[in-house]
């Protein structure tokens, strides 16, 4: 899965995280002492989808028990067609009760190739490595401090560029 942020190329996807996670290219952690308005907007934009990810989880763990435990013994096929499975379910709930108190025409504000804002969307790889060899290059990929910080300061700034004052 590659995608680019600020005119680069990252190839591991990226998780938001709080402070408490290690400085890995696939965590981003908010600034928490902002130095300037940039890191400040970042700061900001990164823990409201922080939250927005957590309460999407939240919704999910109050409404299906199997996502609330634990899931270390099983493998990572079943938890992914369970993950899957109780999302599908939780959006066809959101249609339905959407459905049922409606009194307008929603399709006036519906883009067809979004999905309802209520929906949650997952995806995720569940690739392993072949060999030790493998999972050891990959260990060091994730825990890549340098592509961390490289990975932060471009969201920083396409986070600028994107949303920071208008320039006259």
């Amino acid at each position: 899965m590659a995608f680019v942020v600020n005119g680069n190329e990252y190839n591991l996807a990226y998780y938001l995280t709080d402070g408490i996670y290690p400085k890995w290219a696939t965590f981003i952690q908010s600034i928490s002492l902002s130095q300037d308005e940039k890191a400040s907007l970042f700061a900001t934009n990164q823990e409201a989808c922080r939250k927005d990810v957590e309460r999407a989880f939240g919704v999910l763990q109050a409404r299906f028990a199997i996502v609330k435990h634990p899931a270390l013994i099983w493998d990572k096929i079943k938890i992914e067609n369970i993950m899957r499975a109780c999302i599908i379910l939780h959006n066809m709930i959101v249609e339905d009760e959407r459905d049922g108190y409606t009194q307008y025409d929603v399709s006036d504000f519906a883009h067809p190739e979004s999905a309802s804002s209520s929906q949650v969307d997952f995806t995720y790889s569940t690739d392993m490595p072949s060999n030790l060899g493998n999972m050891m290059a990959t260990r060091t990929r994730l825990r890549d401090r340098t592509k961390h910080e490289h990975l932060k300061a471009d969201l920083v700034e396409h986070i600028w560029q994107k949303f920071g004052p208008i320039q006259a």
